[in-house]
């Protein structure tokens, strides 16, 4: 192990974060080994910073993606898995490419709808939830229109759900998680919201727990207004150790909750006015740090210890943070400071510990996909195609602005000395000659 990478690990327990579990899962979830955003070290080396779809410079390879998602790649054993769905919803897919040819080893379709509910929105597809890859496993999840588990070899089901309800109204989003033997998912929709825990090795249900949040959207004839639109979320979770339990932080509309992982109950709860929370919450020492979600999104921290019990809005909220923040876009925590983009294209950086302003620098553009740390760059994929790359100092530095063909909502996944970029239609491997 190289000394940077063994400063790294050891900074990370020190911070309450777990280390990637084997070094041949270099992304296996949304938000990277880490589950901050961040690429190891050993990923990050040789990353380019400039490509050019024109001349092929740094792009080993692109594929053609049928259907639609935004989905970000999980990458192991050197196969990188997404999913994809036909637009209407009726055809739902998953992929697995060999990442150093980028030949297509698996296009599997997965599960049929004869009904979709329709997305009345541009922005989600009905494959928009992330997939979380195990060296025994790959968990597919599109909301309540079905989750699986797969070999990672053949792709063969090991065992699939399709009786968890929800009306998604908008598209499902909210990306399964693992911890220990438990396959988390959390639904938000109009009529239920509620997260449950299956076993991952039979996907028989563990736990189910209901938000207990108060919306404050009832009308005069207690009917939720909109539909119960203002009930929507697509958060996922994440975990961390507090005082010898580990929490499950999950954040929906109106509130976000700390759960106890191995059984679901119910452990703090902190309001808020906002929905559509998105972003999967941070951790730094004993604060999770979250964002609300929606226009009017509030960017947080909450102390967690023995004390963090019931509601705590009054006593335990460390740092809020109520405008200039991201919506859909997930922030990146690169050691003790936070990068937030938000959707019009200004980056900060803030400080974890107090939540202050460090830094600002206007990229330009739209951003639903959240930036990745690489090293001591930043990149950031906007909508109409256009990756910036930063260098993460403060201030911060443009050093490269790459175009592709099309646009991006789903967030990039590093490993190996590569960066991926899954734009509307295809996937694309940006490399030097020497990357593996």
């Amino acid at each position: 192990m190289m000394n940077r990478d063994r400063v790294l690990i050891v900074g990370l327990l020190v911070l309450g974060l777990a280390p990637p579990a084997n070094a041949e899962l270099p992304w296996p979830r949304r938000n990277g080994p880490f589950e901050n955003g961040c690429a190891a070290p050993s990923d990050a080396r040789g990353v380019p910073t400039e490509w050019d779809e024109a001349t092929g410079k740094n792009i080993a390879w692109k594929v053609d993606l049928e259907g639609f998602g935004h989905s970000t790649p999980v990458i192991g054993n050197g196969r990188l898995w997404l999913t994809a769905a036909t637009k209407d919803g009726k055809q739902q897919f998953v992929y697995a490419i060999d990442t150093q040819i980028g030949q297509v080893i698996h296009h599997k379709l997965l599960f049929e709808n004869a009904a979709p509910e329709p997305l009345g929105n541009e922005v989600n597809t009905y494959a928009s939830p992330t997939c979380v890859l195990e060296e025994d496993a790959v968990y597919v999840h599109f909301g309540s229109y079905g989750t699986a588990r797969l070999d990672p070899k053949t792709a063969e089901v090991v065992w699939q759900r399709r009786d968890l309800p929800c009306r998604h109204f908008r598209g499902p989003g909210s990306s399964p998680y693992v911890w220990h033997d438990l396959l988390i998912l959390t639904f938000d929709g109009i009529d239920q919201q509620y997260v449950t825990a299956l076993d991952k090795r039979t996907g028989k249900t563990i736990w189910r727990t209901d938000r207990s949040t108060d919306y404050h959207d009832l009308d005069a004839n207690g009917k939720a207004k909109l539909d119960g639109d203002l009930r929507k979320a697509y958060g996922t979770p994440g975990t961390i150790d507090v005082a010898g339990t580990t929490q499950l932080v999950s954040i929906g509309s109106r509130a976000a909750f700390g759960y106890e992982a191995a059984t679901g109950r119910e452990i703090w709860t902190v309001t808020h006015e906002d929905f559509n929370a998105a972003a999967p919450p941070l951790f730094f020492e004993n604060l999770a740090i979250m964002n609300t979600g929606s226009g009017g999104a509030k960017f947080m921290a909450v102390r967690l210890d023995d004390s963090t019990r019931g509601n705590v809005d009054s006593t335990h909220i460390v740092w809020n943070r109520t405008r200039g923040n991201s919506r859909l876009s997930g922030p990146a925590l690169d050691r003790d400071r936070i990068w937030m983009l938000t959707d019009n294209g200004v980056l900060y950086g803030l400080s974890a510990k107090t939540g202050e302003e460090l830094a600002v620098l206007r990229l330009g553009g739209s951003y639903v996909a959240s930036p990745v740390v690489v090293g001591d760059h930043l990149y950031a994929c906007n909508e109409d195609g256009t990756t910036t790359v930063v260098r993460t100092t403060v201030p911060p530095e443009i050093l490269a602005r790459n175009v592709l063909d099309e646009g991006m909502r789903a967030s990039p996944a590093v490993a190996a000395g590569a960066i991926y970029l899954r734009t509307f239609t295809r996937l694309y491997k940006i490399a030097t000659a020497y990357a593996k």
